[in-house]
């Protein structure tokens, strides 16, 4: 998957980039000639967010984007700004007229329109909100407070469980339940899908923020336990302050329980197939059979134990923990998954800590933009169907398309070049990169939401019957073989993703817009852009994980030793890289962490560069405006990245996140030889490697 603006053009002046010959045409502006242009001949790349005081070979983020970091500001209600921001804008504009068209219809409720419209009127509404008060929570608090044993407990705790993780294509761990459910063919078991089974049930956001001496993390805590006491005061719970103590310290022991985050992105540590029997034996402590039951897993004859020794601690607890403090923290985070749909107190609380604790976010966002994307996360194909109808026309898939397949065969191309490969293992990774399945847009098919009942006049009841529904769908799935062109992501996300077991990935259609796309840019420009997303997802099939599984899906190793080596060997090279960056005091990237979305970006901004070339079929590459071709294609990259973040969100990032920061993913443009020619990068400059110390991985 890709995180992370850019702003469109403004005029150029004649430059020098310090050793770096670039020059415009006297007595033109980049808008002037952009506006001018052809199709497909436009410049592309924003002129004024360059930096030319700054040699490329020295910082070239900074290059690239140092005049844009000092004209834009964060806004007061986000957390960072970039260019998925940029993009996303366009996605939350093009939404707005879809809903303004859609509620003044007034669809029938029986309807996907008539479930959209309700589901945001409902979401949107806060005076009925807030004068319902707790009452929407009261059948779960009842049901909570109702708990006699163990096996009650077992089951309350199997009641909660959601489709709210993905391990494989998101790196997404974090669910406030016990445990988290996600739902695909086996590690080890290709054809077969399987109920996955990971560590959950923490309210921060990873287990370091219980456990690390850091002192900012140990604020942190002393934040959550005074929001925790406001929520559990708000829920008229009778001691407030001591149900807060419990939960923090319930909390800390399942933290302790838990893998890190470098084990969980270890797959091989995850390939671990238990029978119901086997979960039972290895795991003592839990009601099993009445935790499934609840969680609707009961005829599940196996499960991917992925997190296999965080499982047996987290069922221990369930027995060992005093059935009131486990009361207490189900309540508690019962009501934090579903705060935005309760009283303001709450509200605000879970905005205080949850946006500007954490992530140091000022102020909320508007409350309808907030139903706006409510919506389209709840009802994801029903908007996405609509939205796809209205703003995704056939000529730009087909573009993007023709760059998938010309990037594949790139990609191809670079592993029957590779001299140190053996035979066995470069057809296997041919066999791979051949049979991926590419879907650009959106799905073949919808999601049928005909048995949701979503009520114009319920916020909370609504939340809770799209994340039922979801679970739901995901869970049929269970036993029936693998659709490999199944979508992870809906069309109205700005986002990308490759799917390992199904050897597939999704590029969204609403991020195939600018800054990533434009259809009147020149190609350079969109294979810089566009190209190296797309080259970044084909590579994560390819990166430390991704090498791990063959073209059937299956997490297998189809490598000689020799080979296996050569690639650790340039995957650790890449990490003492990204070791190296600091962007705060004391604070590093982490190299290990964050090497699947490093490798994929070195590896897929190759191949993107190379299939640039190959698309023009042997005629020169054309210079616009006084820019090379291969000037604009890095230029175009390194503007993708373009990130500024609070620095709570950045000390998160850094803690929990596998892609480094975007200042650091632009530099990568250091392992490219060519990107040495296009700048006129020299010895001595601080961005400058040697050619035997430039990472080729692929």
């Amino acid at each position: 998957m890709v995180r992370s603006p850019l702003l469109l053009a403004a005029s150029l002046l004649a430059l020098s980039l310090g050793g770096c010959n670039v020059t415009t045409k006297d007595g033109n502006t980049a808008e002037a000639n952009t506006e001018a242009a052809a199709a497909g001949t436009a410049l592309g790349i924003n002129p004024a967010a360059l930096d030319r005081s700054i040699a490329p070979g020295d910082d070239f983020y900074q290059f690239a984007n140092g005049g844009w970091m000092k004209t834009t500001e964060i806004p007061a209600d986000r957390s960072n700004i970039g260019a998925f921001y940029i993009a996303d804008q366009v996605r939350e504009k093009n939404t707005r007229a879809l809903f303004d068209e859609l509620l003044k219809a007034n669809p029938d409720a029986a309807s996907d329109g008539g479930r959209i419209a309700n589901y945001y009127k409902a979401y949107l509404n806060t005076d009925a909100i807030d004068k319902a008060g707790m009452a929407p929570a009261k059948a779960d608090l009842d049901a909570i407070a109702a708990i006699a044993d163990k096996s009650a407990l077992s089951a309350a705790i199997g009641s909660t469980l959601r489709a709210d993780v993905d391990p494989l294509n998101a790196t997404n761990y974090q669910t406030d339940n016990l445990f988290g459910i996600f739902v695909t063919q086996g590690l080890n078991t290709p054809g077969e899908t399987l109920p996955y089974i990971l560590q959950g049930g923490l309210g921060m956001p990873e287990r370091e923020y219980y456990l690390s001496a850091d002192g900012k993390m140990a604020g942190l805590r002393d934040k959550y336990r005074a929001y925790v006491q406001q929520v559990m005061q708000a829920a008229g719970n009778p001691d407030p302050a001591g149900a807060a103590g419990r939960v923090l310290a319930l909390d800390t022991k399942i933290a302790q329980a838990h893998a890190t985050r470098e084990e969980s992105e270890d797959f091989s540590k995850a390939a671990k197939v238990w029978t119901r029997a086997e979960l039972e034996k290895n795991a003592p402590g839990i009601d099993w059979g009445a935790l499934l039951g609840a969680a609707q897993l009961g005829q599940a004859p196996k499960f991917q134990a992925y997190h296999s020794t965080a499982i047996p601690k987290l069922a221990a607890l369930v027995g060992s923990e005093p059935l009131d403090a486990w009361k207490d923290w189900l309540a508690f985070h019962t009501l934090n998954q579903q705060a935005n749909v309760l009283p303001k107190p709450v509200r605000d609380a879970s905005f205080a800590f949850n946006s500007t604790a954490l992530q140091g976010t000022p102020q909320p966002r508007p409350r309808d933009i907030q139903a706006l994307n409510a919506t389209s996360n709840a009802l994801q194909d029903a908007v996405g169907k609509a939205y796809v109808e209205r703003y995704f026309p056939a000529p730009a898939k087909a573009e993007v398309q023709a760059m998938v397949d010309n990037i594949k065969a790139a990609f191809a191309k670079r592993v029957e070049a590779l001299d140190w490969m053996a035979p066995s293992t470069k057809e296997e990774a041919l066999a791979k990169v051949k049979s991926i399945v590419v879907g650009v847009g959106y799905p073949d098919s919808w999601r049928d939401y005909g048995s949701v009942t979503i009520a114009a006049d319920n916020a909370y009841a609504n939340q809770k019957a799209a994340g039922l529904a979801e679970y739901k769908h995901q869970i049929a799935k269970i036993g029936k073989p693998m659709d490999r062109s199944e979508w992870w992501m809906p069309p109205q996300l700005v986002n990308a993703v490759n799917l390992p077991v199904q050897n597939a990935l999704n590029f969204p259609a609403a991020i195939l817009v600018a800054p990533f796309f434009d259809p009147k840019a020149d190609p350079a420009y969109n294979y810089g852009a566009i190209g190296s997303v797309i080259g970044h997802e084909i590579s994560h099939s390819f990166d430390n994980n991704g090498a791990l599984f063959d073209s059937t899906g299956r997490l297998r190793n189809w490598w000689t030793p020799q080979d296996f080596a050569r690639f650790s060997q340039a995957g650790d090279a890449l990490a003492k890289q990204y070791n190296a960056y600091e962007p705060l005091p004391g604070l590093h990237v982490n190299g290990k962490l964050t090497l699947g979305e490093n490798i994929a970006d070195v590896a897929g901004l190759a191949a993107a560069y190379q299939a640039y070339h190959d698309s023009l079929g042997g005629k020169p590459a054309p210079t616009i405006d006084g820019f090379s071709a291969d000037q604009r294609f890095f230029i175009a990259y390194g503007q993708a990245w373009a990130t500024k973040m609070r620095e709570e969100t950045l000390r998160g990032r850094i803690s929990t996140d596998g892609h480094a920061p975007g200042q650091y993913r632009a530099q990568t443009v250091r392992n490219l030889d060519p990107w040495y020619g296009a700048f006129d990068v020299k010895a001595g400059q601080k961005l400058y490697l040697a050619p035997d110390q430039r990472v080729k991985v692929w």
